[in-house]
């Protein structure tokens, strides 16, 4: 397993779009459309090229898992884009673990000391892995941050590093 940040390939590209939308409309029924999504599309502009990244997970060649930094301001990045197919969450590969070990590096090094993002409500399974790592839930008014995310009742959650 390679996790490595975004570099434009149109193959990879397509198979981070499979894997969105698998976890997004497949897994979890979201309805959530790419047109939603155009940070997907512009990766280098909309992340990397204002200071954050986006990473892929690679099996061989197969993009199977993202994660991506999206800065706010000097102090506040959101957690984005956080996907793994099924068969790579828990044991034996932990390739959520892996990705979020990845971006908090990235976090701290970069003088990061607060993580917000936003996921669905229904979905449980994140709530206990984002509060597992010691994020707390918090209200839109107390987000102060603004970024754009597809709101399907969000739950929203803040870090302090």
């Amino acid at each position: 397993m390679l996790i490595q940040p975004y570099q434009a390939n149109p193959h990879h590209l397509a198979q981070i779009v499979d894997l969105i939308d698998y976890c997004q409309n497949k897994e979890a029924h979201l309805a959530i459309k790419m047109a939603e999504q155009d940070d997907l599309f512009q990766i280098k502009a909309y992340y990397q090229d204002k200071g954050g990244e986006f990473w892929v997970a690679l099996d061989h060649d197969d993009v199977v898992g993202t994660i991506a930094l999206l800065p706010i301001d000097a102090h506040t990045a959101v957690l984005k884009k956080f996907f793994t197919y099924p068969k790579y969450r828990g044991q034996p590969e932990r390739l959520g673990r892996q990705l979020y070990e990845t971006f908090i590096v990235f976090a701290q090094t970069n003088g990061y000391n607060r993580i917000v993002l936003d996921t669905p409500e229904g979905e449980e399974r994140s709530h206990y892995f984002y509060e597992k790592q010691g994020f707390v839930q918090i209200t839109k008014d107390q987000l102060h941050a603004n970024y754009v995310y597809p709101d399907r009742d969000s739950r929203l959650y803040q870090l302090n590093l």
